[in-house]
């Protein structure tokens, strides 16, 4: 992988055209990694982005035992001997979706040793309603110096309900369950497509998952199960980013071999703005070329806008003369990029948990990502701004977004990705000064 010390280097005002297909799900592939650990014969996951945090889970499980190798973009995965049921803190500490390696090590080994997890820090994400579900199917857990021992003393059963849904929680009780020796019924299940996905293939494995997608999953244990050959779905993250670069730059796109559906949501709230979508099967285009409006966005569990995507449409309203306001109901504090955004003249004010946005031109500028979806954000304003932008923070932007300049190019973007370079101390660069307007009230 390149040098995460590595640059950006954008010269926005472009709009961006052509044709892109879009690579398969981050967010679906990690949980489909642990997965393989539930049977000891191969799996083979087709298409899996290599990315940063896709090659950490690879890694854990190499640390528990299981043999990978990758053949291009296709990882196998074959969990015949686990000789540790303990994850390595110094890869769980680097992101938070491994934590659901507990449920897949309980499934096959009965027992899990997993620290806390880490990520992006962009507000709290506890793992205490995983735990807590987890309980209430009979997981006997204990927590020891940062460390949860988690046991299975009798066959899992029950219902477990999650106060509020979450992805990694509902897929953590999955893993758990489908060997658990009995009936477990998730109350309140997160309705994300990737969840479908990773029961999708788990019943491929010979699971019996019953109600991915709706707010009630059945999980009836088998006995064993098998190996797999398995294509995740298409990443709506991505796709959205990329489509919200092209509407910010009043570009016209079609992106290739997706799943409209999964972006509902989005494709509504683009409408609200004026931009125009059409979808078939498998294809979605936008066209950003005429008029546009402000329109006010609130990032929701699924089937809303998804939080991951909450920062990119920040960064495109922003270009939308008008006024437009932005929540974010599942992370609230989500929002790092604020700042770093304001310094492509973005007029931004964030008052309790509510961004308001005044739209107009943005210029170039320097900005440094925090998290993976600020990095995509300052992204869409770069290719949006008149002017050069340098954008640091590449270690952030590549666990989420595979070959992001590449493909960008392949849009018509200005774009290349070049060692770091020394700013001036005025923290400005050529001949486009970084503009901080962040409203503080």
């Amino acid at each position: 992988m390149t040098d995460t010390n590595d640059v950006l280097i954008i010269r926005g005002g472009t709009p961006l055209r052509g044709k892109l297909p879009v690579f398969r799900a981050k967010n679906s592939a990690l949980y489909l990694i642990f997965a393989s650990l539930l049977t000891d014969e191969e799996v083979i996951l087709e298409d899996v982005p290599r990315l940063s945090d896709v090659l950490v889970s690879e890694e854990i499980l190499r640390h528990v035992g299981v043999d990978t190798s990758w053949h291009g973009h296709e990882l196998r995965l074959h969990a015949a001997n686990i000789r540790t049921c303990n994850a390595p803190y110094g890869l769980v500490s680097k992101m938070r979706a491994s934590f659901v390696i507990m449920g897949a090590l309980l499934g096959r080994c009965g027992e899990a040793v997993v620290p806390m997890p880490g990520g992006c820090a962009f507000g709290p994400r506890p793992v205490d309603r995983h735990l807590s579900a987890l309980r209430e199917i009979g997981v006997v857990i204990d927590e020891e110096g940062g460390e949860f021992h988690a046991r299975k003393t009798r066959a899992f059963g029950g219902t477990a309900h999650f106060e509020a849904p979450t992805v990694g929680g509902t897929q953590n009780l999955m893993l758990a369950s489908v060997l658990g020796g009995g009936t477990v019924v998730i109350d309140n299940a997160a309705l994300e497509p990737e969840v479908a996905d990773l029961a999708n293939m788990l019943n491929a494995m010979g699971a019996d998952v019953q109600g991915a997608g709706t707010s009630t999953i059945t999980v009836h244990a088998v006995p064993r199960l098998s190996g797999v050959r398995f294509r995740p779905i298409a990443d709506r993250i991505e796709a959205g980013t990329y489509l919200l670069a092209v509407a910010a730059s009043r570009g016209h796109v079609t992106l290739t071999d997706l799943e409209p559906h999964n972006l509902a949501a989005v494709m509504t709230a683009l409408q609200a703005t004026g931009v125009k979508v059409s979808a078939n099967a498998d294809s979605l285009s936008i066209d950003a070329t005429g008029p546009l409006n402000a329109t006010d966005i609130d990032a929701r569990e699924y089937p809303g806008v998804p939080t991951d995507l909450q920062a990119p449409f920040s960064a495109f309203l922003a270009t939308v003369d008008g006024v437009s306001n932005l929540r974010d109901h599942v992370y609230p504090d989500r929002f790092t990029h604020v700042e770093e955004l304001a310094r492509t003249g973005a007029r931004l004010r964030l008052d309790e948990r509510s961004l308001e946005i005044r739209g107009g031109p943005l210029k170039g500028a320097a900005m440094h990502a925090a998290d993976i979806r600020a990095g995509g954000a300052l992204i869409v304003a770069a290719v949006a701004a008149k002017g050069t932008s340098e954008i640091g923070g590449l270690k952030f932007i590549d666990r989420g977004y595979e070959r992001f300049a590449e493909r960008l190019s392949e849009l018509g973007a200005d774009v290349i990705r070049q060692s770091a370079v020394k700013l001036t101390a005025t923290g400005t660069f050529g001949a486009g000064a970084a503009s901080n307007t962040l409203l503080s009230n």
